[in-house]
């Protein structure tokens, strides 16, 4: 079990890449305020200044946040990140894999748009738990890695398969490294995999200025992470103003079905199946 207290503490060390706006900058927020040191890393040099402004303004402190712009698909800026962060605080006790884009695919669209979508939400993930992970096991302090991955990377709904096989092999790769860390003797590093739910964020507000009644905000899915790391969840399956965890929880059932029932791939959204879910998610199947 995560001890967090000893973890998100006074002076231990945040990274949050995708920290300039969302879920990764309302947790940057939530690091500061209980008196960690923080990094913010993203793309954009004036979002991070605007981002690193509001976390100071919302911890009160100036000289332990910092904004370095970093390009998670790139080896090299990640590299680059951490030789900045251990240079300027030393250790690093929580890694937040958090930046991710969504553009609309296609199986057949573009390579850019695959290739760019890979890089950032799957890579970046890679790269970054690559890159940080062998510092943060060698240094002996308790400390955390969270990933976020999404829905769409379990139950995986047809539209925009890229950014399904991306956030599906986060969730692969957040599992085997969780494994990983726990037979490593004397490990006192953990991993666990965030799941969203509908969040009003930059990646999903499309068109929209107003939060939907449905959408949680970024600060509610903080804390509903920071409760579920208190608990030492792996998984962190949040849920929303519209979808309640037991409704989540079978749709994910029913995905792992089509499998062990030998339905076509996404039944769920096959027509020969819909009296069928429907009385599934009602708990008579």
């Amino acid at each position: 079990m995560t001890n967090v207290q000893s973890v998100f503490a006074k002076s231990n060390v945040a990274v949050v890449t995708g920290g300039a706006s969302g879920i990764g900058l309302a947790a940057a927020k939530h690091f500061a305020h209980l008196g960690m040191r923080v990094v913010l890393a993203d793309l954009g040099a004036d979002r991070l200044a605007v981002a690193r402004n509001q976390v100071i303004e919302h911890a009160g402190i100036a000289d332990d946040v910092a904004a370095i712009e970093t390009d998670v698909s790139d080896r090299a800026s990640l590299e680059a990140l951490e030789r900045a962060v251990i240079q300027r605080f030393g250790r690093v006790h929580v890694l937040m894999n958090n930046a991710g884009i969504g553009p609309e695919t296609s199986i057949f669209s573009p390579q850019a748009g695959w290739d760019h979508i890979l890089g950032v939400n799957l890579m970046g993930v890679i790269d970054g738990t690559r890159t940080f992970g062998p510092n943060m096991l060698s240094h002996g302090e308790p400390g955390v890695i969270i990933n976020t991955g999404s829905k769409q990377g379990i139950t995986t709904p047809p539209g925009n398969p890229a950014y399904n096989v991306s956030k599906a092999g986060v969730k692969v790769f957040t599992e085997a490294l969780q494994h990983e860390l726990r037979n490593t003797a004397g490990c006192r590093i953990t991993a666990h995999l965030l799941i969203p739910g509908f969040v009003f964020t930059g990646l999903t507000k499309a068109d929209r200025t107003e939060k939907p009644a449905a959408a949680w905000t970024p600060e509610q899915t903080v804390d509903f992470m920071m409760q579920s790391l208190e608990r030492g969840d792996f998984y962190i399956l949040c849920p929303d103003n519209d979808v309640i965890r037991s409704l989540d929880e079978r749709r994910i059932l029913w995905a792992a079905g089509d499998i062990v029932e030998n339905r076509p791939p996404l039944s769920r959204w096959h027509g020969d199946y819909a009296e069928e879910f429907k009385a599934f998610l009602a708990g008579n199947g």
